[in-house]
Order: structure tokens, then sequence, then C-alpha cells
């Protein structure tokens, strides 16, 4: 197992790997927006043209993602967080986020020499007792009616 990574980190893979030439080390490389690109839904028909850079949201948004700062700590020169904001709800909403996760990890794992698809899965106990209740979707709280102590209700007494 050792050798396999001693292996890893040849000239070849740190030239591969190298992010010095970017702006900030999330910003996509052209290699990477050309994969990610066309994943991208086209604006709206009818409205008024796309004024924004989708390279740049998406940079934003692997700014937050690799950083963790808080929206209001965004950089001056990418999207405003309104912005930014606003793109990420509505690719969350619409599956665009998930259809470019999707697309990275069948890549990930054909470079990796697998198949795209996993072939085998590990259930233990805690995952089966989480499915049974909804998993991990998420879920608004506006829909969730909050429970309310019997201790403290009037009508209780």
């Amino acid at each position: 197992m050792i050798s396999q990574f001693a292996c890893m980190w040849t000239q070849e893979n740190r030239a591969r790997y190298d992010r010095s030439g970017l702006r900030y080390e999330s910003d996509l490389t052209d290699a990477e927006w050309a994969l990610v690109a066309p994943l991208i839904p086209p604006a709206k028909h009818g409205g008024a043209k796309r004024t924004v850079d989708v390279r740049e949201i998406l940079n934003g948004l692997m700014y937050i993602l690799s950083t963790g700062c808080q929206w209001r700590a965004i950089p001056k020169d990418l999207p405003p967080r309104s912005t930014l904001w606003g793109y990420f709800d509505r690719w969350e909403w619409d599956g665009t986020l998930k259809r470019i996760h999707h697309a990275l990890y069948v890549q990930c794992r054909e470079q990796a020499g697998r198949e795209a698809s996993p072939t085998a899965a590990i259930i233990d106990r805690q995952s089966v007792k989480s499915a049974e209740k909804g998993g991990t979707r998420p879920i608004r709280l506006g829909m969730i009616r909050a429970k309310r102590s019997e201790a403290r209700s009037a009508i209780f007494w």
C-alpha cells in the first residue's frame, strides 16, 4: 500500500495539480471548467441577458466551500454575495449541483481505474435506522410542527 502512494507525487503529477497560477487555489482550471460548463443550465428565455460570468459564480461558490468563509466575507473581486447566493439556491433547487457532483464523482472513479458506479455497499444498523425515518433529505423547519411540553400546557391540567 505504501508503494502505491510513494510514486503518487512524481514531477508529472505535481505539474498536473499545481494551482499556483490561479487567483485563488479554489478557482477552476480550464480543464475543470470544460468538464463542468456543459452542465450549467442556459439563461432563461424571455428575460434580460445574463450579465454575470458563470465561471466566476462557480469560482465564488468553490471559494466558499474550500475556505469555509462566511457569505459576508467573500472577496470583492468575486461576484456579490447576493448573486452567489441566488445562483447557489437556484442550482440546488433545479438539481444542477447534483449533476455537477455526479459528473465529477464518475470522472474521479474512472481516473482511479474503477467502474463509474460502485458495485458494493456496506450498510450498518445506524444507516438502516436513519433510512427508516426518512434519511438525510433536507427538511424545511416551517413544515415541522413544534412539540409542546405537556408540563407547560394548560390543557394538560
